[in-house]
């Protein structure tokens, strides 16, 4: 086991740049905190690094060929993004399964999804309800983003999670006869009205303010909406995803 005791250090600079988007897309990796995702990591063989606090004790996990590295409580701190970080930080590999494309029946679309906390239970929600994977549009917010990471709460190691060109994946959903259903107010219909998709399904959510694009709702078989019955305008994106899901699965 190492042990670094100043934030100078190459090894811990290396670490940091993972809080940015460009490194993490750079090298393939991001930086999990907190006992529950990084034993999560641990269960996926995803970790490469474990950073340990001098004051935090190491679980009792067989760690084999896994380098542990030592820390100081102020090293962590500059790690991880929460205020009061739990002295544990992994980096890891992202993992990729891309040939879920090819078998996969059940897929959450995300279409310019801006926040992270939307995106992160959207996922979180997709893992619990099974789905095969949750596909990701350009414009939307960073899945490896530490807000995502943390929301999902360790469902990035459970399923895939892919992004592709939006536009061509629908077409190539639509040619294997699985369903594509939009959410829209405007020409949708109740979703209530659709029985749950034995054949799989493919459920596109949009962006907070301005949902799911135009140019995206005029190539889906059906677009769905959600009544409401007291005086919000709208329900939280996530929430929407959540019961349609459900619903449709």
């Amino acid at each position: 086991m190492k042990y670094i005791h100043s934030a100078k250090n190459p090894q811990v600079k290396e670490w940091k740049k993972r809080l940015t988007k460009k490194e993490r897309e750079k090298t393939g990796t991001f930086l999990v905190e907190g006992f529950h995702l990084v034993e999560e990591a641990f269960k996926a063989e995803a970790i490469i690094d474990l950073i340990i606090s001098e004051e935090t004790e190491l679980p009792a996990w067989d760690y084999g060929d896994t380098p542990v590295t030592t820390v100081t409580k102020e090293i962590i701190e500059q790690l991880t993004d929460t205020e009061t970080p739990q002295g544990i930080v992994a980096l890891c590999k992202q993992l990729n399964h891309n040939e879920v494309l090819h078998y996969g029946k059940t897929f959450m679309v995300m279409d310019q999804v801006q926040d992270p906390g939307n995106l992160g239970t959207i996922i979180r929600t997709a893992d619990a309800c099974g789905v095969d994977a949750v596909i990701i549009g350009d414009g939307t917010v960073d899945i490896y983003n530490p807000k995502v990471v943390r929301s999902a709460q360790g469902s990035h190691f459970h399923l895939p999670i892919l992004k592709v060109d939006l536009l061509s994946f629908m077409k190539e959903i639509k040619e294997k006869g699985i369903p594509v259903y939009g959410t829209s107010l405007e020409n949708g219909k109740d979703y209530r009205e659709i029985q749950p998709a034995n054949n799989g399904f493919c459920l596109i959510v949009g962006n907070e303010g301005r949902g799911v694009r135009k140019e995206v709702l005029v190539e889906t078989d059906t677009n769905l909406y959600i009544p409401i019955f007291g005086k919000s305008e709208s329900l939280n994106v996530a929430v929407a995803a959540g019961i349609l899901m459900y619903h449709l699965k």
